[in-house]
C-alpha cells in the first residue's frame, strides 16, 4: 500500500508538472451575453469586410459575432490562466495552463463545451510536421542575378522570374493593368525575416503596401524577426526589381502575419492559422496565401490520419473553408511529402473551397516532392500546379536565390489568382477558382497528381470575358442596333460578324480597337444599315481579340445575337455616316460588295482643311469603320470616302459635343 501510494503520489506530481504550460483549446457553447449584434457588424467587421459580404451577396451569421468577452473574462479569472487566441469562427480559444486544477476550474463553467490538449511539453521538436512547405528539399542556390534584360514588350522586365510567371502567360494580366492594384492579399506564415530592408520589397516598403502585421505565437506586432520562410514567399509576389526579379502582384497590399512556430509542430498552430485567417477577412483582405501544411506532429498522439484529409475535420479546414465561405480566396501548398512515406496532401488543402497548389518544373514535369491527391473524400488535389521547382526567391542575405517546394508554387498562383480577380471583382472567389481550374493544362483530364495542372492566366480572362460580355440586337428600318457590354484595353480588338440566311459563313462587318489601359468594363453600340438583304433572320456575332500578338492570338466569341427582317432592304446609299450629329465618334459605312485595297476616309473642315484621314483595306461585302475622333470641334464637317485616288462620295457630318 505504501509503495501503491507513493507511485501515486509519483504520478499526480509528474502530471501536475506536465501540465504546467501545457497549451489547451477550449471550446464555447454559445456567444450568449455579448454586447455584438448582427445588425452592427461595424463593431467587428471593417467596412471592406462588410462590402465583400454584400458585394457577393453573403448574408452574416452566428460566426461573424465575436466571442463573449463575458466568457473570455471568466476564463481569465481562473488564477495563472493565459488566453492566447480566439477564433470567433470556430467558437473557441486557445490558453495555457498552470496546472490540471485550473482545467478542471475551467470545466465547469456552464457555457464551456470542452476542451483539448494542443500543444505539450512532452517532446521536443524533431521536424515531424511539414508546415513549412519549403522547408523539405530547401536548399538554395545564390546564383548571380540576370543582367537586366532587353524585354521590352511586357510592362514589367521579370529577369530571374521570367519563367515562372511566362509558364501562366502571367505576363499577360499585368500588360492590361491588372498588377494587383486595389486587392489585399494576407500572407499566413512562419515570419518574414528583414522584409523591411531586403532590395526585393523597396517598393511595397516605400508604398506603404503592407497595412498590418501580427505575431499570433508571440502576440506582438513584430514579424520581421522571425522565420525567412515567409520573406521569401511574400519575395515571390511582391518582389520589384526591374530586370532582375518581379513578382506576379507586385502592386497589391498585404497584411503579414505569423501564425507557424518553426521550433515546435503542434496542432495550435492550425488554431492560430484560423485566428490568422479571421483577422485578414475582418480587415477587408480579398486573397489568403498560406504555404503551410499539418498532419503530423511533435505529440504523436495528436497526428492527422489520411482519412482526416476530408476538409471537415482538421481546425485549419474548417477555417479555411470558413473564410472561402465569407468571399475570401484561399490558396493554399499542397504539401511536401510525394515522395515521402505519407505521400498525401495536408490540411488545410483538404479544404473543398480552398484552392490547393502542386509544384512543377518549369518544363511543366511534376516535381518529385510534390503531395499526391485525392483528399480523402475524392477530391481532385491539387486543383492546379506552379513552378515549385527551381523558384526564384529573394534570400535573407539581400541576393536572389532559387528553392524548392510547393510553398514556392503557391505564392505564385496567390498573385496570379489576386492580379486576375482585380479585373473580374463582379465574380465570386469560387468563380475565378473555376476559371483557374478550367484554364490548365489538364482542364479536360483532371488527375491526382498535378490537379487540373498548370493554368494559363490568358485562357482564364477569356473564359471569364465569356461569361461577363452581354448583347443586344433590334432592327428598324433596315437598321441594326447591335450593343454590347465587355472589358477591354487599347490593346485589344472587336471583329463585328454577320450571317444571312444566303451567306454560307459570318463576315465580319465591323473592327474597331478597345480603350483604355487598364483592363475595365466598356459599352459599345453598332448601326448595321442593311443594304440588299432578303427577308428572314440576320445572325451577328461579336468576336473578342484579347490578344492581338501573331504568337500568341487568342480570341473569344462573347455572344451571338439576331433580327429578323420582316420586309427586304433594298440598295441605299453607298457610303452612310452615323450617327449624325454626334458628339465625336461615329460609323463610316461602305454598303457595296467591292472590294478595295486602298481605301481611304479623309474628313474635311468647312474651311476645306484635312483634319482626320484613315486608311483601310476594305473586304468584300459592307464593311463598317468606326471614326473615334474627341478632338474635333463642334460645328460642321465633310466626310469622303476615296477608292485609291478617286473619290466615291462625300457626306455632311455633324459635331455636337
Amino acid at each position: 500500500m505504501h509503495v501503491l501510494k507513493f507511485g501515486l503520489l509519483l504520478i499526480f506530481f509528474l502530471s501536475a508538472n506536465l501540465a504546467s504550460g501545457q497549451k489547451y483549446l477550449v471550446r464555447f457553447t454559445n456567444k450568449d451575453n455579448s454586447r455584438f449584434t448582427l445588425s452592427n457588424p461595424s463593431a467587428f467587421l471593417s467596412q471592406r469586410a462588410i462590402d465583400r459580404r454584400k458585394r457577393y451577396a453573403i448574408a452574416l451569421d452566428s460566426t461573424d459575432l465575436p466571442i463573449s468577452p463575458a466568457y473570455i473574462d471568466s476564463l481569465r479569472s481562473v488564477q495563472g490562466i493565459t488566453i492566447l487566441n480566439a477564433s470567433k469562427w470556430l467558437n473557441q480559444v486557445s490558453i495555457q495552463i498552470p496546472n490540471i486544477s485550473a482545467l478542471n476550474r475551467i470545466s465547469l463553467f456552464p457555457f464551456v463545451a470542452s476542451s483539448s490538449l494542443i500543444a505539450s511539453r512532452l517532446l521536443q521538436n524533431h521536424d515531424t510536421g511539414i508546415a513549412l512547405l519549403g522547408k523539405k528539399s530547401s536548399k538554395r542556390n545564390r546564383l548571380k542575378p540576370l543582367k537586366e534584360s532587353k524585354i521590352t514588350y511586357n510592362y514589367f522586365d521579370y529577369g530571374r522570374a521570367y519563367n515562372q510567371v511566362h509558364i501562366h502567360n502571367g505576363e499577360f494580366l499585368h500588360n492590361i493593368g491588372l498588377r494587383g492594384h486595389g486587392m489585399i492579399i494576407g500572407m499566413l506564415d512562419a515570419g518574414f525575416q528583414n522584409y523591411t530592408l531586403l532590395n526585393a520589397f523597396d517598393s511595397i516598403n516605400a508604398n506603404n503596401q503592407v497595412l498590418g502585421t501580427w505575431d499570433f505565437v508571440t502576440n506582438n506586432a513584430t514579424v520581421e524577426d522571425d522565420h525567412e520562410h515567409g520573406m521569401e514567399c511574400l519575395s515571390i509576389i511582391a518582389g520589384n526589381i526591374p530586370g532582375y526579379f518581379v513578382g506576379t502582384a507586385p502592386k497589391a497590399n498585404f497584411y503579414l502575419y505569423r501564425t507557424e512556430n518553426s521550433i515546435t509542430e503542434f496542432p495550435i498552430e492550425e488554431h492560430d492559422w484560423v485566428c490568422g485567417a479571421e483577422k485578414i477577412d475582418s480587415a477587408g483582405g480579398d486573397v489568403i496565401s498560406s504555404s503551410l501544411g499539418y498532419f503530423q506532429f511533435d505529440n504523436p498522439q495528436l497526428n492527422h490520419t489520411y482519412a482526416d484529409m476530408n476538409g471537415n475535420i482538421t481546425i485549419a479546414a474548417r477555417g479555411a473553408d470558413l473564410a472561402a465561405r465569407k468571399g475570401i480566396l484561399v490558396v493554399n501548398a499542397i504539401g511536401n511529402e510525394g515522395n515521402d512515406r505519407w505521400k498525401y496532401l495536408s490540411t488545410p488543402a483538404d479544404g473543398d473551397s480552398v484552392l490547393a497548389v502542386g509544384a512543377v518544373t518549369t518544363n511543366e514535369q511534376p516535381a518529385v516532392f510534390s503531395s499526391y491527391g485525392p483528399s480523402s473524400d475524392g477530391q481532385i488535389k491539387p486543383d492546379v500546379v506552379a513552378v515549385g521547382a527551381g523558384t526564384w526567391v529573394q534570400l535573407p542575405n539581400n541576393t536572389l536565390g532559387t528553392g524548392n517546394g510547393t510553398s514556392f508554387a503557391c505564392p505564385i498562383i496567390a498573385g496570379l489568382a489576386t492580379c486576375l480577380w482585380q479585373g473580374f471583382q463582379e465574380y465570386n472567389n469560387m468563380t475565378i477558382i473555376n476559371a483557374l481550374r478550367q484554364s490548365g493544362s489538364m482542364a479536360s483530364n483532371p488527375d491526382d497528381r498535378i490537379g487540373y495542372g498548370v493554368p494559363d492566366v490568358k485562357k482564364a480572362v477569356a473564359i471569364l470575358l465569356k461569361q461577363f460580355a452581354t448583347a443586344t440586337a433590334s432592327f428598324n428600318n433596315c437598321r441594326t442596333t447591335i450593343k454590347w457590354k465587355s472589358k477591354d484595353v487599347s490593346a485589344m480588338k472587336y471583329a463585328i460578324e454577320r450571317k444571312t440566311l444566303n451567306d454560307s459563313t459570318f463576315k465580319i462587318i465591323a473592327e474597331f480597337s478597345g480603350t483604355g489601359t487598364v483592363l475595365s468594363t466598356r459599352n459599345y453600340e453598332l448601326t448595321d444599315i442593311l443594304t440588299r438583304i432578303d427577308s428572314g433572320p440576320i445572325f451577328y456575332r461579336i468576336h473578342q481579340i484579347i490578344d492581338t500578338t501573331s504568337s500568341s492570338l487568342l480570341a473569344v466569341y462573347l455572344d451571338t445575337v439576331s433580327v429578323n427582317v420582316q420586309t427586304s432592304c433594298d440598295v441605299l446609299n453607298q457610303i452612310n455616316v452615323f450617327p449624325n450629329p454626334t458628339p465625336g465618334k461615329f460609323t463610316v459605312q461602305t454598303a457595296f460588295d467591292e472590294a478595295i485595297s486602298n481605301l481611304k476616309i479623309v474628313v474635311f473642315n468647312a474651311a476645306g482643311q484635312t483634319v482626320f484621314t484613315r486608311k483601310e483595306t476594305k473586304p468584300e461585302g459592307s464593311f463598317n469603320y468606326i471614326i473615334d475622333a474627341p478632338q474635333l470641334a463642334n460645328g460642321k464637317y465633310f466626310v469622303s470616302v476615296y477608292k485609291d485616288n478617286d473619290l466615291l462620295e462625300t457626306k455632311e457630318l455633324i459635331i455636337a459635343k
